[in-house]
């Protein structure tokens, strides 16, 4: 049984008003334990709206999500529950950090869901080093003294000390400079391998989503459009860029080799990828 399944959501802003928007439009997927998903889409094309579904934030007009066997939709259900399941993490999540240390502000969450103190203690060094924070030196710290990267560690480290099932990442290298940038995707894929849980990522860098997704669901004005391999999704270029959506930088580059007359293949998805089918074509 798929870990998480969605059935025929719907979600609609403005109900009734002059303004009412289908923002999702009868969407249908599944995602497997264990997976690494990436979501893409331009600006308003669903993507937020729909991960708040995943955990309970917002309530669809119709439709279900059904998450290790228990339909989230379903009004018995208690969302506190759902919650501690599915980790969600909005952009710039640093902006709510708001304890006096780095260790009380992992450590919130944990305790307020009634964690022990002595667990609680154990899940914050866990959670440090799993995003690569050192205990000895920063659990004591403000963590308003931190880089920016630093923080949004401190922010996503808050949401796996809750030991999650899923962790949903909205933009999480969204303001930060490029090696901040590539350290924060490091950590998630140390978490991916380490815990195991499945991470849904929404990016619009689609080098990175092209890396690290083996799956991935692409969002069109409220509809699901595409859905498979960073192969499948990416070699249908046209229906990308008629979308606004780029492609993989080292695929875009491929493209345009490709139209120069290079007798290359444009499927490459990242430098590696291109580098050796470059050389392929250099050595014949």
């Amino acid at each position: 049984m798929p870990q998480i399944q969605v059935k025929e959501l719907t979600h609609i802003y403005a109900e009734g008003m002059p303004f009412e928007t289908v923002a999702l439009d009868h969407i249908n997927f599944e995602i497997k334990q264990g997976e690494f998903v990436g979501i893409i889409g331009h600006t308003g094309s669903g993507k937020s709206t729909l991960i708040q579904h995943l955990n309970g934030l917002l309530k669809p007009k119709s439709g279900q999500i059904i998450i290790d066997g228990i339909d989230i939709t379903d009004k018995a259900v208690k969302m506190r529950d759902i919650r501690r399941k599915i980790g969600l993490v909005f952009q710039y999540p640093e902006y709510q950090l708001f304890e006096e240390t780095v260790e009380k502000d992992i450590a919130f969450g944990p305790l307020n869901i009634g964690i022990s103190k002595e667990e609680t203690e154990q899940r914050v060094k866990e959670a440090m080093q799993l995003v690569g924070l050192d205990y000895e030196h920063l659990a004591k710290r403000s963590p308003f003294a931190l880089s920016g990267g630093q923080k949004r560690r401190v922010a996503i480290a808050g949401v796996v000390a809750m030991r999650p099932r899923v962790l949903i990442l909205d933009e999480p290298t969204a303001g930060l400079d490029p090696k901040a940038h590539q350290d924060v995707l490091q950590m998630v894929e140390t978490i991916h391998k380490k815990e195991g849980i499945t991470i849904i990522l929404i990016s619009h860098n689609m080098g990175d989503i092209a890396r690290l997704a083996g799956k991935i669901l692409v969002m069109d004005s409220g509809r699901l459009v595409m859905t498979g391999t960073p192969s499948e999704v990416f070699r249908r270029a046209e229906e990308l860029k008629s979308m606004n959506l780029a492609l993989p930088p080292a695929t875009e580059f491929m493209y345009r080799l490709q139209r120069k007359g290079a007798p290359v293949q444009a499927d490459a998805l990242t430098i590696s990828e291109a580098e050796q089918e470059i050389y392929r074509w250099i050595g014949k």
